[in-house]
């Protein structure tokens, strides 16, 4: 497999194994991993090999279908325990990303529909691969909605990486990106670094100059800068979850957001419909802490103090009247959100997605 054919995360029949990007090792080497256990699995979420909301679904959902593939139960009841205990060590692993449990959750409750051990196996690779699917269908419909907010010879600022290796393929924020280029639009795109994991320096800057795509690297505190001297044009990022008052991304994002708002930048989020959750609201979701290490150390190299105390949120949030538009795979969604997440999400419920 070559970087250009290989999908973020996939389902391999032959093997009845998941193969993914290792998205540790880019931007220096670009490495295939096959997994075959669930251990595996969630050691590799938690290293962030796997990341991005709509690419932690996918994985959740073939971990899923990988821990009932592996069973050896002959009875449904036993599968099925052994299916739960792998959902709950695969859930505890990220806490903030939604899609992880809505993949987790939705082959899930297949499997439970099953009646023989066997049709559970085959309905659990059937549906992680149908949200696989899914999610690249998603992010072109996406892109081909979001292509209209980009102005040709515009410049866009993005943060982190919503690309296609936090997805299926494509990407969410960056899959805009690439729909306005598609289109023949002149697009050019300023990346934050973000720190401390540097995934916009890493992961962003790799998937752009890998498809042609004009892009500058900065630092984070560059950006207000940079809009204030009118050399930004508007903001898109992803999102890992989106409640009814606050977008929840990768720290970094909301000070994004209240410098665009004070220089009067569009400010715009890209996500899948599944990356909705309108049942809770800010103060109701974890928001995830990551290790000391990863902002004390740079690589083998220790760039603070032993002792000092570190605090090292990986995501914040931004509240939705800060929000200029959000891109989603049936539309571009706009304030008043309340009415518009109604009508959307009315909507879902009627046709049944």
């Amino acid at each position: 497999m070559t970087r250009e054919t290989t999908p973020t995360i996939a389902w391999d029949p032959e093997t009845n194994s998941i193969v993914y990007i290792d998205q540790t090792r880019l931007p220096g080497t670009f490495e295939v991993v096959r997994c075959t256990g669930i251990e595996r699995l969630a050691r590799a979420i938690k290293r962030l090999e796997i990341r991005g909301a709509p690419a932690l679904g996918i994985a959740g959902a073939m971990g899923v279908a990988l821990a009932a593939v592996n069973s050896t139960a002959t009875e449904t009841d036993l599968l099925l325990a052994e299916v739960r205990q792998a959902v709950e060590t695969l859930r505890s692993t990220r806490p903030t990303a939604v899609n992880l449990d809505r993949g987790l959750d939705r082959v899930l409750r297949r499997i439970e529909e099953a009646r023989t051990v066997e049709e559970a196996k085959t309905i659990a690779v059937a549906e992680a691969n149908a949200i696989a699917e899914e999610d690249e269908a998603a992010c072109r419909a996406m892109g081909g909605f979001g292509a209209a907010l980009i102005p040709d010879g515009g410049t866009a600022l993005t943060h982190c990486n919503a690309g296609a290796l936090a997805c299926r393929s494509w990407g969410t924020a960056l899959g805009v990106i690439r729909s306005a280029v598609a289109a023949g639009k002149d697009v050019r795109v300023i990346a934050c670094e973000t720190r401390p994991l540097l995934q916009g320096a890493r992961l962003t800057c790799w998937e752009l100059t890998r498809d042609g795509i004009d892009v500058v690297l900065i630092p984070d505190s560059q950006a207000a800068y940079l809009m204030r001297r009118g050399e930004i044009d508007l903001v898109i990022v992803g999102a890992d979850r989106i409640t009814r008052d606050v977008v929840f991304n990768k720290i970094g994002t909301y000070m994004h957001a209240v410098s665009a708002r004070y220089h009067d930048i569009p400010f715009y989020v890209a996500a899948p419909i599944s990356t909705f959750d309108l049942s809770h609201r800010e103060e109701e979701i974890t928001v995830e802490q990551r290790s000391r290490e990863e902002l004390a150390s740079c690589g083998d190299v220790r760039v603070a103090p032993e002792d000092v105390q570190v605090l090292n949120y990986a995501f914040d949030a931004t509240p939705l009247d800060l929000v200029s538009a959000i891109v989603t795979e049936v539309g571009v969604l706009r304030p008043p959100y309340r009415e518009s997440f109604r009508i959307v999400f009315d909507e879902e419920v009627r046709s049944g997605r």
